[in-house]
């Protein structure tokens, strides 16, 4: 069985480049996020300060996958 994903919120600091971004997590930790399968499909970008969803595992708090916008 695989382990459980966390999903957070996060705020878009910056584009670094298509598909990747410098996220700020809800306790301040900076992250680098890419952009999961189906954004990058449809070319999703997102400007600094929008607030989205990321989705970490439990052995790497320094990547996450964005999953799409924080309602």
């Amino acid at each position: 069985m695989p382990d459980a994903t966390i999903h957070t919120a996060a705020t878009i600091l910056e584009n670094l480049n298509p598909v990747l971004y410098r996220v700020r997590a809800q306790n301040g930790k900076l992250i680098l996020a890419h952009l999961s399968k189906p954004l990058t499909e449809e070319k999703a970008s997102f400007p600094p300060d929008t607030r989205v969803v990321i989705e970490l595992t439990p052995f790497d708090f320094d990547q996450a996958r964005i999953i799409g916008l924080a309602g």
